[in-house]
């Protein structure tokens, strides 16, 4: 390994998104189809919405052996869970994300061609799908998730949702330029009684 190349994290082929290729080969234009679940790494999310740790991902995945490695390809179908941007209901919904990405083997041209941090890499027949997985899902979140397109969110001033209040629900906001004159009135309104 060249001194300046920083050392890659260990695969654990245990993990159970970790891929074993020996099947395949690697012999260029070999290929394998594998459909599986997996439960979901932590963390996989943004703050209002992401798939709740240890759930249940559906992955349908075409592996192929190229010159340079192996090219996986195909969908993640994932559970999301989380808040809606608007009115912090629960939103809970089903995602489906596209994979595709070369795994580089060791010692490939690719080495030569390509940084570091531009192509996976494989780590002798095993190659680690988990940043893949997280880059598809997490790009494909919404920026704001909402439990239903026309949701109303929450009223400025009590905090409760306007889809729930009539449709005449107001707030008087008397205009602080008159609280002093609003002081007199209620200090007469008193002494009257």
């Amino acid at each position: 390994m060249p001194e300046n190349r920083k050392p890659q994290h260990r695969i654990d082929p245990r993990s159970p998104l970790v891929l074993d290729t020996r099947e395949l080969g690697r012999r260029a234009g070999s290929m394998r189809t594998v459909r599986f679940p997996a439960p979901a790494p932590a963390d996989l999310g943004v703050e209002l919405i992401g798939v709740p740790a240890g759930s249940e991902i559906d992955l349908d995945l075409r592996l192929e052996s190229v010159m340079e490695g192996v090219l996986v390809s195909g969908t993640a179908a994932v559970q999301l869970a989380g808040e809606c941007g608007r009115c912090l209901e629960p939103v809970a919904e089903t995602l489906i994300v596209d994979l595709q990405e070369l795994f580089a083997y060791p010692d490939s041209s690719t080495d030569q061609t390509a940084d570091e941090d531009e192509t996976a890499r494989m780590e002798g027949d095993f190659l680690d799908l988990e940043p893949t997985l997280r880059d598809a899902v997490v790009l494909a979140l919404p920026l704001t998730p909402l439990c239903r397109e026309d949701c109303a969110g929450l009223c400025a001033e009590c905090g409760e949702r306007l889809d729930d209040l009539p449709e005449d629900h107001t707030h008087e906001a008397p205009d602080p330029r008159w609280s002093g004159l609003q002081d007199l009135i209620d200090t007469r309104t008193t002494e009257e009684k």
